[in-house]
């Protein structure tokens, strides 16, 4: 388990996206640090720049402008070897449910017999031992998204990037899904999940951001921004409202 009192921080400052060289902007945000204990819920309407966020976060995109930091230092090699994602849409290798977890572990330089030892333990923790030698591909919606976040989770990451991992999973399966991110988030590692489900974050979240057309619009413990939003975006958007 992790040491809680040292718990990773990553944030943005004076991050820019745009479309093209003239193009309009896709993410304007002047600073933005993730350094709490506990899950970050993203939230905000389709096209407020949601998943755009994430994956600079994730160095997956790189900005027009301003720079994604980890505990200090600007995101480099060293820094996204510490980071895992999960997407909507599982990704996940033609071999067994093991032998996805067995691939993560070997490129870890992880020995046959602790592999095998650290793989039941994944499985268990997912609910998915009795499918260990079960093709990936034709596990459920909930099973494959299950076995998307243990693959990630080998990798032993210091953060965790969700993007709307349950949108298309019913209440069991979301369920489930919650109860890995709580165990995962208690044992140290930093989750930063896109969600549109405010029961969701209600329920996860220590931590919210709301955004809107590319901004941030407000941020902080998920109890003030869920329940006394101050901007009109977060609330018409808590309250169901359409954002423009």
């Amino acid at each position: 388990m992790r040491d809680l009192s040292a718990e990773t921080r990553i944030g943005l400052e004076a991050l820019g996206l745009r479309i093209g060289r003239n193009g309009g902007t896709l993410l304007d945000v002047p600073r933005l640090v993730f350094d709490g204990p506990g899950p970050t819920l993203i939230l905000g309407p389709n096209g407020a720049g949601k998943s755009l966020l994430l994956r600079c976060l994730h160095g997956l995109i790189k900005p027009d402008a301003g720079q994604v930091r980890q505990d200090g230092a600007p995101l480099g090699p060293a820094q996204k070897a510490r980071q895992a994602m999960v997407f909507q849409q599982p990704v996940l290798l033609r071999r067994s449910v093991a032998g996805n977890l067995d691939f993560v572990l070997r490129r870890r330089g992880m020995v046959r017999a602790t592999r095998k030892d650290r793989i039941a333990a994944l499985l268990a923790e997912g609910g998915l031992s009795d499918k260990a030698r079960q093709s990936a591909r034709s596990l459920s919606g909930g099973e494959a998204q299950r076995l998307a976040i243990l693959r990630a989770l080998a990798t032993e990451p210091d953060i965790l990037f969700l993007d709307e991992p349950t949108s298309a999973l019913d209440p069991a399966a979301t369920l489930a899904i919650e109860r890995m991110v709580l165990r995962a988030s208690a044992q140290g590692v930093r989750i930063v999940m896109v969600s549109h489900d405010i029961g969701q974050a209600r329920r996860l979240a220590a931590d919210a951001a709301m955004m809107q057309g590319g901004r941030v619009v407000e941020h902080g413990p998920a109890s003030e921004v869920l329940e006394t939003p101050k901007s009109e975006a977060a609330r018409r958007y808590l309250a169901g409202g359409l954002i423009l």
